[in-house]
């Protein structure tokens, strides 16, 4: 656990156990909210062909529904946490290295 704290900047074991307990939520939630989400805008499951490419479809765009919802509820939580700085720099972080720090530059 130290290594892991000198790694991300925290100073106590408590910020350690919200920033878990940030995560455990932000991956559950994310994961629950796209199914609603889908039946909102009308591709819920039923919609989708008995035929094993339609349920494959159905749960591909549900994951990758996922990744955004993720994005979003990770700072969200972050923020309610009061780590908000901690998850901000996270996020960057993470976008930065899958080639889209372009949604975070300054133009001047």
């Amino acid at each position: 656990m130290k290594k892991l704290k000198e790694r991300w900047g925290i100073v106590s074991n408590w910020q350690l156990a919200v920033i878990f307990v940030v995560f455990a939520i932000t991956g559950s939630s994310s994961v629950y909210v796209a199914k609603p989400f889908l039946y909102w805008i009308g591709m819920d499951q039923g919609n989708f062909p008995e035929a094993w490419w339609g349920q494959s479809l159905y749960w591909l765009l549900r994951i990758l529904l996922i990744f955004p919802f993720y994005q979003v509820l990770l700072v969200v939580f972050g923020w309610l946490f009061g780590q908000f700085k901690f998850f901000w720099a996270f996020e960057k972080k993470m976008l930065g290295r899958m080639g889209l720090q372009f949604l975070f530059n300054k133009k001047s």
